[in-house]
């Protein structure tokens, strides 16, 4: 196996959950809704995997946001599931593995995300 891409991202959770608050939607257009039920420092990590994941893929347009989705093993552990628009552009870059970290400490939520194929 081979690295594909690997991406990284930060986002302050405090600015995070003001546009939340400010933006009205914004919520459900980012997140599913078995994500968007999360604190906004869990959400500000999952934001930042996303972004992350884009950049790993080498940001093309028109992905959604809700193709790509972080969901938990039962020891915590964070996990991507990819369809649509994601999982497409994840397949003609040839990836067989998504791996994905979150962190948040300090007031900033951070995410790498490395591409395996």
């Amino acid at each position: 196996m081979a690295i594909l891409g690997v991406g990284i991202d930060v986002c302050d959770i405090e600015r995070f959950g003001a546009s939340l608050e400010r933006t009205p939607g914004l919520r459900e257009r980012l997140f599913t809704p078995s994500e968007a039920g999360r604190t906004t420092a869990s959400l500000a990590a999952r934001f930042a995997a996303k972004e992350a994941l884009a950049k790993a893929l080498g940001a093309p347009v028109g992905m959604s946001w809700h193709d790509a989705e972080i969901v938990s093993e039962s020891t915590g552990r964070p996990l991507f599931e990819i369809r649509g628009t994601v999982l497409e552009q994840a397949r003609a870059l040839g990836v067989a593995s998504v791996h994905v970290s979150l962190s948040h400490d300090a007031g900033i939520a951070s995410a790498v995300v490395v591409l395996e194929g």
